[in-house]
């Protein structure tokens, strides 16, 4: 049978239906090793020592975050020596597994993590040394998913994005970029902006809804201020004929600002006034549901 490490964001160690379900697997005679993440940089360790078990599959078991830190660390791996990634979705809003379709139930959920066939796919990655495996977002959208306090988060799940941003509307303001690809330029201030390689951020907010996670490109949306209330009212327009709604699909963009923006990579805040993001084709193997949605 093969053998799988499962990394478990700590907010997550008490969850008894993961328990559960990873007695349910070993009963079945899945060996599965299980660590819990504690600070920054245990991820990694753990990744490290599953290359040294030399198992199957490294299991991300949390949210967006904890998915794209174990992938991040899984991509700078040799070919030879990486794992597979399986997930497993514990998160608050989960928006890559729910837009990969992976089952929410924790038991399916966790053999298709240790049993699914491996698909190559894509990540991003982000000034020469961040990465992101879903999504990267700026402006508006991005200070209101950061800023959302956790308790809110847990109470209500993803609405909670939406409801914080109605409540922070007075901090509204747009941001100045210049953002060029190969074939592409645009120069306009921006209220949201969406790097897709995934499509949905922000507890369910389809921002990039033609993107695929195996096509060699990254899906940008730009959405001008006059797009706000759709945007948190999750109405968003695929009217590619809408003048405030700006999309392109390119394999690396550059963007530079005159004052400091923020995006958010899966989660995780990076601050800056340029930034290099370039897709980097099959980058590693994920265990997926056949015909994941995110699969061209």
């Amino acid at each position: 049978m093969p053998a799988s490490l499962l990394i478990i964001n700590g907010k997550n160690a008490g969850n008894e239906s993961v328990r559960l379900a990873v007695h349910q697997q070993r009963e079945a005679g899945y060996p599965i090793e299980v660590r819990v993440t504690w600070e920054h940089g245990d991820a990694r360790r753990y990744v490290l020592e599953a290359v040294e078990l030399q198992v199957d599959t490294v299991i991300a078991g949390g949210g967006d975050g904890t998915i794209n830190e174990i992938a991040g660390v899984l991509t700078q791996l040799p070919a030879a020596q990486r794992p597979c990634l399986g997930i497993l979705p514990l998160g608050t809003a989960n928006d890559f597994a729910l837009s990969a379709a992976i089952p929410s139930e924790l038991d399916k959920a966790l053999l298709l993590a240790i049993m699914g066939k491996p698909v190559d796919i894509d990540i991003a990655q982000v000034n020469h040394d961040r990465f992101f495996i879903n999504m990267a977002t700026g402006g508006f959208g991005t200070r209101i998913t950061t800023e959302t306090p956790d308790k809110l988060k847990s109470a209500l799940g993803g609405v909670s994005y939406f409801i914080h941003g109605l409540l922070r509307m007075d901090t509204l303001k747009a941001d100045s970029c210049d953002i060029r690809g190969p074939d592409f330029h645009w120069a306009d201030e921006a209220l949201v902006i969406g790097i897709g390689n995934g499509r949905q951020a922000g507890g369910g907010q389809e921002l990039c809804p033609d993107a695929f996670i195996n096509d060699g490109l990254l899906q940008l949306r730009i959405y001008a201020s006059q797009e706000l209330l759709p945007i948190l009212l999750n109405s968003l327009t695929r009217d590619e004929q809408n003048a405030h709604i700006v999309t392109a699909s390119l394999p690396w963009l550059d963007i530079v600002s005159p004052h400091e923006v923020t995006f958010n990579l899966d989660g995780e805040p990076l601050t800056g006034k340029k930034f290099h993001i370039q897709v980097l084709p099959a980058a590693l193997t994920c265990r997926l549901p056949p015909m994941c949605p995110l699969l061209k």
